[in-house]
């Protein structure tokens, strides 16, 4: 953990910036015709200053002095976000096994095949322990998450329907899954009981989707889940995570339509996770796929425009929320230390312990056994340890970055099997990069809530209103 810094030892009354005592003020270019971002890359305060008014704006002035009365209460924020969280949720592997033979998959082939299922008794085991664990270790009322994770958990389908209908009371449910296993009755038991329901698709049409998600026989499964798109229209609490690679990145503006004439409600365009070798064959270039990726940003923003119905990308809104309000965050992966180990892990289908689902088949970041040794043991292990240490300030080059809180280095997994340890990188630098300058210049634009799910600020508390500058 980083270490508090004190602002009141030395004699600098912090009266310019960029020295002693003064806000340390770095200016980003955000690609806006009128305004420049200024970030405090320590606690992640930020501004939109006119482009002819930085200097002023360096030299001292409003923006400074309410800023120095609030810059502890910005690192009191970001280290609660960064080191205070208490883990609520998991991941939990029911089985082994997967229908599919996605060419990017995390999962090592010989596990998706031949894996295990776990019984339904040992199920309810692991969920009862997971239930004393939360008990002891949230305050009362809260409803942590349980989210059924593959390989492809409706082939255990039994034993999770079963799990969701006598622990309903006390979790809150998702199921992430291929959908190939989604027959209309277990569709209906999961829209009946409110489950978060997660679909993967790549893409707007079989010929493209089907490149990279097939079954071991090598068929698409583009109908089935384009069928399950039309049922479930009106539903609101589901998903459909697109993997973003080299096959798929040139059609994404046409996948955003696609979704939004589905009215699917939220969508995920996550890039290609980098931790197999499949994965790395597909992988497209940054600077490639980086126009690529804001024209269908800007594709859903005027679908929103158009229609008055969003199609919120959440893995971009995400890091739009980073910077209007850091607490208010849904996902864990764009800050260090990541979520993993920390606010949420994984159980493997044999009730392993793992910081993050990327890591289930990696077996020098096991932590544990839930049965034989159970969470608090696996939290205090070695590998949970490592996720926690990873952070920023120890990767280059984000330790100098201005954006690194925004961004958070993502994958340690795949910065682990990519370049060879945690502290290093993940494989999309410039992506996220761009994703914050992006998102910085819809705030200038004042276009920042198209791009948002409704409420999103709910419950966010404004500490600071600077303006633009």
């Amino acid at each position: 953990m980083e270490a508090s810094a004190t602002y009141s030892a030395a004699a600098s009354r912090g009266a310019r910036a960029n020295s002693g005592n003064g806000p340390t003020f770095t200016p980003v270019d955000i690609g806006h015709d009128g305004y420049l971002g200024l970030v405090d890359p320590a606690t992640a305060f930020w501004s939109l200053v006119r482009k002819d008014r930085l200097t002023d704006v360096l030299a001292g002035g409003p923006l400074r002095d309410a800023y120095l009365q609030k810059r502890d209460g910005f690192r009191r924020e970001m280290e609660k976000l960064r080191f205070g969280l208490a883990a609520s949720a998991v991941y939990f592997n029911p089985t082994d096994r997967c229908d599919l033979d996605c060419r990017y998959c995390y999962i090592p082939k010989e596990t998706r095949r031949g894996g295990a299922h776990m019984p339904r008794e040992r199920m309810f085991a692991a969920l009862e322990a997971l239930q004393a664990y939360f008990e002891r270790t949230l305050d009362s009322g809260a409803a942590p998450q349980i989210i059924f994770h593959g390989a492809e958990p409706l082939l255990n389908k039994e034993a999770v329907l079963a799990a969701i209908d006598h622990f309903g009371g006390y979790f809150r449910f998702g199921v992430q899954t291929n959908g190939a296993n989604l027959d209309p009755e277990t569709l209906s038991f999961i829209t009946s009981r409110g489950v978060g329901l997660g679909l993967s698709l790549d893409g707007a049409t079989a010929a493209t989707a089907d490149r990279t998600r097939r079954t071991w026989g090598g068929a698409g499964v583009f109908g089935k889940v384009d069928a399950l798109l039309e049922s479930l229209r009106g539903y609101h609490n589901y998903n459909v995570i697109c993997t973003v690679s080299s096959e798929n990145m040139g059609e994404l503006t046409a996948i955003v339509e696609y979704f939004h004439a589905k009215q699917v409600p939220v969508c995920m365009l996550n890039p290609v996770r980098l931790t197999m070798p499949g994965a790395r064959e597909i992988k497209p270039a940054d600077h490639e796929l980086v126009p690529l990726y804001l024209a269908a940003l800007d594709r859903t923003r005027q679908l929103y425009r158009d229609t008055g119905r969003k199609l919120v990308v959440a893995n971009f809104a995400n890091v739009l929320v980073s910077i209007l309000a850091p607490m208010a965050r849904r996902l864990m992966c764009d800050i260090t230390p990541c979520g993993g180990g920390r606010a949420f892990f994984a159980v493997a289908a044999n009730g392993d312990l793992f910081p993050c689902s990327e890591f289930v088949g990696v077996p020098r970041y096991k932590g544990g056994n839930l049965f034989a040794d159970g969470v608090e043991a696996a939290m205090a292990s070695a590998p949970f340890a490592a996720m926690r240490e990873r952070l920023a300030e120890r990767i280059e080059p984000c330790r100098d970055c201005a954006l690194r809180h925004f961004c958070g280095a993502p994958c340690p997994a795949e910065a682990d099997q990519l370049n060879g340890g945690l502290n290093t990188p993940g494989g999309f630098c410039e992506l996220y990069e761009e994703q914050v300058r992006y998102a910085l210049r819809a705030v200038a634009d004042g276009a920042e809530n198209d791009f948002l799910w409704d409420k999103w600020d709910a419950d966010t508390v404004t500490t600071f209103q600077a303006g633009a500058l």
